[in-house]
């Protein structure tokens, strides 16, 4: 069989069905065969085609835009706005001038008028004064004029009557001789302090015999009212450990010398003193 054969010729493709059945169908399509070829070739070009002519503009517009990158196109577009404000005409500016407002005087520092008071004499006592016209001339006096009283322009003087403040002194407010207060500006003190409180009470104390053989022991709180002479008044217990413990202590607190008295507004008054006394066994 020769080579250059061409096996898409119809005269090949008759001779490839000679003696068999044409209408079946395989006869069209190997007939047709040479034309879808052809048809899928020029297809298959075209779109090469586009796809090089796509690659090439893109080349192109990315080699200009890396040539003319966004600060040029920016700058180029002031140049030329720049350009365009040379070639108009310069006008005038027009400076803005602020109107400064007076600053607003106190009533006490503006100017004043005058009230002229009114004096009912006789009419025998009544002197006219009419001054010729020379004297008018000479005078720097305005006639019908209203004298005012002057006051002053300078700021200074105004800033410095703005900032004053007048500050009324509170009156301390009436303390009621019969209150007990809690908090006071002064504390009652013992004399000697805390530590000779505590050293005159543990002197004092009686341990309760019955509490000490039932071996009772603890810490009794006791409040009581300091009075505004110094001496103790109320007496109460607010928390108990024992009866025994507890009438013991009220007992010690009862005989207690004279505190200094708390004070409050710089007034002597009554006020509430809590203490804890604390029984302990010895040995215990």
């Amino acid at each position: 069989m020769a080579k250059d054969v061409d096996l898409s010729s119809s005269e090949w493709i008759d001779l490839v069905f000679e003696g068999k059945n044409k209408d079946f169908g395989a006869y069209e399509l190997r007939k047709a065969s040479a034309k879808r070829h052809n048809r899928a070739m020029i297809v298959i070009l075209i779109v090469l085609l586009i796809v090089a002519i796509i690659a090439l503009l893109a080349n192109t517009v990315l080699q200009k835009a890396e040539e003319r990158p966004e600060d040029q196109i920016e700058q180029t577009m002031i140049d030329y706005t720049a350009e365009e404000q040379e070639d108009e005409p310069d006008e005038p500016e027009q400076q803005r001038v602020e109107e400064q407002q007076p600053e607003a005087l106190p009533e006490e520092i503006l100017n004043t008028v005058k009230a002229t008071e009114l004096q009912i004499t006789k009419d025998e006592e009544v002197v006219e004064e009419i001054k010729s016209q020379d004297e008018l001339k000479e005078t720097d006096t305005a006639v019908g004029t209203t004298d005012f009283d002057k006051g002053t322009d300078d700021l200074n003087v105004i800033r410095e009557h703005k900032d004053e403040v007048i500050v009324e002194e509170k009156k301390p407010e009436p303390v009621d001789d019969n209150q007990v207060f809690t908090v006071v500006e002064q504390k009652p003190q013992f004399p000697g302090g805390d530590a000779a409180l505590l050293k005159w009470v543990g002197d004092h104390l009686r341990y309760p015999a019955m509490a000490q053989e039932n071996n009772i022991q603890g810490r009794v709180v006791v409040q009581f009212v300091v009075t505004k002479t110094g001496k103790v008044g109320e007496v109460k217990v607010i928390r108990s450990k024992d009866p025994d413990l507890d009438k013991e202590a009220v007992r010690v607190v009862k005989s207690l010398p004279d505190f200094v008295p708390g004070k409050m507004n710089g007034h002597a008054v009554n006020v509430w003193y809590t203490l804890p006394v604390t029984f302990k066994l010895q040995g215990v």
